[in-house]
């Protein structure tokens, strides 16, 4: 009975990585436009800074910053990805645990995820130097799909295991 109880709350604190997610995201997208740019060009910097440093190609500071500026706008679409991937993970793996499974997951994740990367943009439209784009709910859905995908195949696999497959096969050709 208490053995029950336990997995029934543990259960529901099964969501609170995804509220925690949802309020990364907002937290992110509450940064003035300029605060939010000036960091995904110092990410774009320090990517094209360790790749000089691995290859060796002796770039100089202006030629680096030249770098950074031609991948930046690739880095911050990448980040909405990684967000909406990390999100869409989140709700998964509770509705997987909570028995949802096939393409009702990824309906139902699609409709939690892009719902709320909606909601995101719509914020976002009250943010200084940001306004919703209907692109970025676009690519947010690219990460929702990949992490329910994900969330998916390695519960399934998990719970699948190749040799008590063979060995249940096995067993029951036996028995014929």
């Amino acid at each position: 009975m208490m053995k029950r109880f336990m997995i029934e709350v543990l259960k529901l604190f099964s969501f609170v990585p995804a509220i925690a997610m949802m309020f990364i995201i907002y937290h992110f997208s509450s940064q003035p436009g300029a605060v939010s740019g000036n960091l995904s060009y110092e990410i774009s910097y320090d990517i094209v800074e360790v790749k000089n440093e691995v290859l060796d190609t002796g770039y100089t500071v202006q030629e680096l910053s030249v770098q950074a500026h031609r991948i930046h706008h690739y880095v911050r679409k990448a980040a909405h990805v990684l967000e909406y991937l990390v999100l869409a993970m989140t709700v998964s793996f509770p509705l997987y645990v909570y028995g949802v499974r096939g393409i009702l997951l990824f309906l139902l994740t699609g409709l939690i995820c892009v719902g709320y990367a909606c909601t995101d943009e719509y914020h976002q439209a009250n943010v200084i130097g940001r306004g919703p784009s209907p692109r970025d709910v676009g690519i947010d859905s690219i990460g929702v799909f990949a992490g329910a995908l994900l969330v998916q195949v390695f519960c399934w696999s998990a719970s699948h295991d190749p040799a008590s497959s063979r060995k249940r096969a096995n067993m029951e050709r036996k028995e014929l």
